[in-house]
This record gives structure tokens, C-alpha cells and sequence, in this order.
């Protein structure tokens, strides 16, 4: 088994425990999930943003990376429960991301001058 798949389990037993399951859900239900982890991503990119010293009128910060780091894998957790919710598995995640990657590089070689979702929708 390789980490992204332990994640995957990881997530899906804390997800259960927690009294998710993302298995089989209706539309409806996964409307609701989708709202409720994108918020608690959201609520946590805060939590990160808070980790580094970002109020130029405040002198009393300091980055805090271990915090940050935390944050990171707070987003982490939420959004292995997103991909769940959408019907993921680390195989889709892994080839979804190599594919957006390649385009991505494909839109920095032609200096990626136009917005194209249509070079998207293979993915």
C-alpha cells in the first residue's frame, strides 16, 4: 500500500468514526459535505495565515512554521474527505493530478496568455 492509499484509509475510519461515511451518498448529501469541508479548509487557510506575520502594524509577530505545517495538514485531512465525498480514490486523485500538472506546464510554455478551461476537461 502506498502513503497516498493509507491516507485515503486513514481518512475514511476517522470520517466514519466521526459518523461520516461518504460512501453512496445522494446528491444532496454531498452538497452538504462539499459546503462543509470547503469551509473547514477554508476556516483552516485562516489558521495558516494566522501562523505568519502578515499585519504590518502588529510588531509582536512571529512566524510560527510549526503551526503552519499543522495547518497544512489540517487542509490535508479536509480535503481527502472532499475527494471521498466526490467519489475519489487515491488512484483518480493521482491521475487528476498528473494530467491538471502536465497542463499546467503546458500553460507556462505557451506563457499562458488566455484563460482555457477546455484544456481541462479531459481531466
Amino acid at each position: 500500500m502506498d502513503k497516498l492509499d493509507e491516507i485515503f484509509d486513514l481518512q475514511d475510519a476517522l470520517n466514519k468514526r466521526i459518523g461520516v461515511n461518504t460512501d453512496g451518498m445522494s446528491a444532496e448529501e454531498k452538497t452538504k459535505w462539499v459546503l462543509n469541508y470547503t469551509r473547514a479548509m477554508q476556516q483552516e487557510m485562516s489558521e495558516l495565515i494566522d501562523s505568519v506575520p502578515w499585519k504590518w502594524w502588529a510588531k509582536y509577530q512571529e512566524f510560527d512554521e510549526q503551526n503552519a505545517k499543522v495547518e497544512v495538514v489540517d487542509m490535508f485531512h479536509f480535503l481527502i474527505s472532499l475527494a471521498q465525498v466526490l467519489g475519489m480514490t487515491p488512484e483518480d486523485v493521482y491521475q487528476a493530478y498528473t494530467k491538471k500538472n502536465k497542463v499546467n506546464h503546458e500553460r507556462q510554455d505557451s506563457g499562458y496568455v488566455k484563460k482555457d478551461e477546455d484544456d481541462s476537461r479531459h481531466i
